[in-house]
């Protein structure tokens, strides 16, 4: 697009949100956008969206990714367009929809073969164990009709206990036989402590980890991004939206959203912005479910105007504002303060998944995994002095006597 293009294009969505108020303008904006998603597929012909070197993996890979989260198999067309717009790195694990992500994946690259190569494939294993990885690892090709994964993960690690030796002869077996080409892991909580960690070992190529507008100015995460770039370990951001949709009975939150509606961004492309300005991280995963939040987000990818300095600093004073609402991931913190008696963040993560990202049957899903003895005692458990030592001073007790009532 060119720059009076935009600036006129900006200009018009200032218009429309003063007559019409930010809520309305922001559905009149994404529905003009899912509107012609497909014709801006066939115009872009010379536009896609950039690229960036994962870590020292000789790799490059798009700076947004298809996070598989969603139902593939009845939305096929969304992966049309997100390769057709540049988007070749996709994401999805073993786990997600009981099977049916990869299998959504498997039907297109069993349709369109010759797409396979150009596509930067993850996936995910839950579980840790050699024999389990390798069922799951199987399973994935097989579901996805590949001969090989890109980057495999495994799913959710909150310690570096983990990732032990086991894991890497297991990633250096599955190497040499093609099955994998790189290897690392997921993390949403205690993600500092275990990049640190992993920033001291020699093996491990990638690592998808919560990132976000908020948790980027903590020192200890700049520190961690920092000493696994210079590891070489390529880094991808998820949850970049630190807590979903804009709240609309919070004044905060709509003078963020409205101040970023005058600058001609959604509030959610101006936080994937904000993560994008650190070049450290080579891609944002984001469930694109549909082709409004698809062409939104590739919109955004797409736009080389960065967010100002005084952008930043007002998204990061409004991250200091309404911390109280969001779960940094310290899990370690608030659980060693109950004597890990239950699991805090998981539990934290999967009320997001449920009340902010509408993802209603994953969350079930996870929340299935829970031992029944645990849900048991959620309400009864005195959280008092995990609500003391959180940094983010949330009300633990009161949300999980809520994570109580929804378990139940």
């Amino acid at each position: 697009m060119a720059s009076n293009d935009k600036r006129c294009s900006r200009r018009d969505f200032i218009k429309t949100a003063g007559a019409t108020g930010v809520g309305a303008v922001l559905s009149q904006h994404l529905m003009q956008k899912d509107a012609s998603a497909e014709t801006a597929a066939k115009t872009s012909k010379n536009k896609t969206v950039p690229t960036r070197p994962f870590g020292r993996t000789g790799k490059d890979v798009s700076i947004l990714s298809l996070g598989g989260m969603f139902d593939i198999p009845a939305n096929q067309i969304i992966l049309k367009l997100a390769l057709q717009l540049g988007i070749t790195y996709w994401d999805t694990a073993h786990v997600y929809g009981g099977g049916t992500s990869e299998k959504g994946i498997g039907k297109y690259f069993k349709k369109t073969p010759a797409d396979r190569e150009k596509i930067f494939l993850v996936s995910k294993s839950w579980a840790k164990d050699p024999e389990g990885m390798t069922n799951q690892l199987e399973t994935s090709l097989k579901r996805m009709n590949t001969d090989y994964i890109d980057l495999y993960f495994l799913h959710g690690v909150s310690s570096m206990k983990e990732v032990g030796s086991e894991a890497r002869k297991w990633a250096e077996k599955a190497k040499k036989q093609g099955k994998i080409k790189l290897f690392g892991f997921s993390t949403h909580q205690n993600m500092e402590d275990c990049l640190m960690e992993t920033a001291k070992l020699d093996w491990i190529d990638g690592i998808m980890l919560t990132y976000n507008f908020r948790l980027m100015h903590q020192n200890s995460m700049k520190e961690a991004i920092q000493a696994c770039t210079e590891a070489g370990i390529g880094l991808t951001a998820m949850k970049t939206q630190g807590g979903g949709s804009v709240k609309t009975d919070s004044e905060k939150e709509l003078h963020m959203a409205g101040r970023f509606v005058q600058n001609g961004y959604t509030d959610k492309q101006a936080k994937l912005k904000a993560v994008w300005e650190d070049k450290k991280i080579a891609s944002i995963c984001s469930q694109m479910p549909n082709s409004t939040i698809l062409m939104s987000n590739i919109s955004a990818a797409l736009d080389d105007t960065g967010l100002s300095a005084k952008d930043m600093s007002f998204l990061k004073q409004y991250a200091l504002q309404t911390c109280s609402g969001y779960c940094a991931g310290c899990a370690s913190v608030c659980e060693a303060e109950i004597n890990n008696s239950v699991p805090i963040g998981d539990i934290m993560r999967y009320l997001m998944y449920q009340q902010h990202y509408g993802e209603h049957d994953f969350a079930r899903e996870m929340q299935d995994k829970i031992p029944g003895d645990i849900k048991k005692v959620l309400a009864s458990t005195d959280f008092s002095a995990a609500e003391r030592k959180c940094p983010q001073k949330m009300e633990i007790g009161k949300l999980m006597k809520k994570a109580s009532r929804i378990l139940a």
